[in-house]
């Protein structure tokens, strides 16, 4: 009997990487993980720090990355560059840049550390959320393809409000989330998740505007055991902005474990025209 052969999963094809023993990492962007235009910002960050995860002198776990989205990025081949800048006693600091054909896209920095016991204490609330099995998956817009490689289950502030709906009082979205298929979570994958959010404006306009995010940072407080016990279980995330105008909007968001601890907390800047 032949063996059972398990295929890769989307999310492990999108970011995958090659490493030319120079510091350069060379991807490529894969359609199931396709925005309105080029691919999605959540998966183009993931990218980024599996190639720091990747390099042969990476130390400790992801405590921060920070991702510039400076051009559109098109499909087909890219070139990560990544430097470790510094490494201290605790910390390691890395520059990045993504490029096409000599052309930067993107760049980024990371910090990468190495975690300690300590006093621990956790000031954010968790919001109000019923069981996930108990919450009907939505269905997703077809012209978006990445949404199909998530299993999202609104408690408000859904995307299916943008169909004909009025505008919102408010910009706050939670929902339940996870890859679909389920897959474990890891750092590249809660780095995508953070990212998740259709644009908050968008919501409180209660119509589809042209939008897409300058920078985003994500702050990881998971370690790897964290992330072992949340498994392939569904995330509770909640995201909201603080300020429009000007053609800018802020979002922070929070990704909490299933059964109630902080996994990660976000911040991005959106253009929007509107």
């Amino acid at each position: 009997m032949s063996p059972t052969v398990t295929a890769r999963h989307a999310f492990d094809s999108a970011v995958a990487l090659t490493f030319d023993g120079a510091g350069n990492f060379s991807g490529r962007t894969t359609p199931e993980y396709g925005n309105m235009v080029g691919p999605f910002g959540g998966i183009t960050a993931a990218t980024i720090l599996r190639a720091v995860q990747q390099h042969p002198q990476c130390l400790g776990d992801p405590i921060s990355l920070t991702v510039n989205f400076a051009g559109p990025i098109a499909e087909g081949p890219f070139v990560i560059a990544a430097q470790p800048v510094r490494t201290n006693r605790n910390t390691q600091h890395w520059t990045l840049s993504m490029s096409q054909d000599g052309i930067v896209t993107t760049t980024a920095t990371a910090v990468f550390g190495t975690r300690r016991e300590t006093w621990t204490a956790t000031e954010a609330t968790a919001p109000a959320a019923p069981p996930p099995d108990t919450v009907e998956p939505d269905a997703l817009p077809e012209f978006i393809a990445w949404v199909d490689n998530y299993e999202m289950r609104f408690i408000e502030g859904g995307i299916t409000q943008l169909d004909g709906a009025a505008a919102q009082p408010t910009s706050t979205t939670t929902l339940w989330v996870r890859d679909r298929p389920a897959r474990p979570l890891d750092y590249p994958a809660l780095t995508a998740l953070s990212d998740v959010f259709f644009p908050r404006v968008m919501l409180r306009l209660g119509r589809v505007v042209p939008a897409g995010t300058v920078t985003l940072t994500v702050y990881f407080h998971a370690d790897t055991d964290r992330l072992a016990a949340q498994a392939d279980h569904p995330l509770l995330a909640t995201a909201r902005s603080q300020h429009f105008g000007k053609g800018f909007f802020d979002q922070s968001a929070e990704l909490w474990a299933h059964d109630g601890g902080l996994l990660a907390t976000s911040h991005q800047l959106v253009y929007f025209k509107a």
